[in-house]
């Protein structure tokens, strides 16, 4: 964070001598929540196109070639990383792309899960911050004469993380220790744990590509009954009968939806980020308090 200061004040001083640009700078971002986070920071200064929209699995999703235009089209593309969208280097290839890629995962201390990389990052808050810093220090390189106001943006919008961070640590904090774990569909929660404390167990692993076997099966089924694991949820990006079988066989409760690798609709639960974690933090503590 101190290089992100210190690289966004020097672009301020350069900004204070260049004329403002007329038009916004064309971004696409590859998933929805990342799609959230350059508007934030970007504001009326950016043109935003997500690839992957709500409601919808990266993990698994096939470009069009409708996707190779707006990548042509784009002055920055800003992506995950991590392994995360595995489709992306051949869409850039294809589509003859001159755009600037951020990683907007850049800086983040991962996880693993076994030999592979854990890509959901963004499922802590604190390291939501980073993505912002990044984007916004590539945004105010990109277009130098709005950098004073993606500072501005950014720093307005790391003051609402900051805040996000504890609520949710707040409300992890009246759960009782002996409650906190939970199913959820695919390994998308394992930052979240770290942050916060609380457990989850995932019969998938961190890409929903994968397929669980009937003995994976079986052993989180084993799992859920010796530690009375009191909830499953089910995720918006993942096919729920999965769950319902768990939840069916053992007596846990389902405990509604998380949100993991995307937003929802604007008429959904969660539209935007800040609003993601809060519904999941909601949806936890209601399941886990009772």
């Amino acid at each position: 964070m101190r290089r992100y200061s210190v690289f966004l004040f020097c672009i301020a001083l350069i900004a204070s001598v260049l004329p403002a640009r007329a038009e916004p700078i064309k971004v696409v971002a590859t998933f929805s929540i990342l799609g959230d986070l350059v508007r934030n920071v970007g504001g009326d200064n950016v043109a935003v196109t997500t690839l992957v929209g709500p409601d919808s699995d990266a993990h698994v999703y096939s470009p069009t070639p409708a996707d190779a235009r707006k990548i042509a089209d784009a002055r920055l593309i800003v992506v995950n990383g991590l392994g995360f969208e595995g489709w992306l280097r051949r869409l850039v290839q294809s589509s003859g792309s001159k755009a600037r890629i951020v990683t907007a995962s850049n800086g983040i201390s991962t996880l693993r899960l076994g030999s592979v990389v854990d890509p959901h990052a963004w499922q802590s808050v604190n390291n939501t911050k980073i993505y912002v810093a990044n984007i916004s220090m590539a945004l105010a390189a990109a277009d130098p004469a709005a950098a004073e106001q993606f500072v501005k943006n950014s720093q307005a919008y790391i003051a609402k993380l900051d805040a996000l961070d504890r609520e949710v640590r707040e409300a992890v904090a009246r759960l009782p220790p002996d409650r906190r774990k939970v199913i959820s569909t695919h390994s998308a929660f394992g930052y979240f744990a770290a942050s916060y404390g609380i457990e989850f167990i995932a019969p998938l692993g961190v890409s929903t590509e994968s397929e669980p076997s009937a003995r994976d099966i079986a052993k989180i089924i084993t799992q859920i009954r010796r530690a009375k694991i009191p909830a499953v949820f089910l995720e918006n990006v993942s096919d729920p009968r999965l769950m319902q079988r768990i939840s069916a066989e053992t007596g846990a409760r389902v405990g509604g939806t998380l949100y993991s690798d995307g937003l929802t609709g604007e008429k959904g639960d969660a539209p935007t980020y800040i609003e993601m974690v809060r519904h999941n933090i909601k949806a936890l503590t209601r399941a886990l308090g009772d």
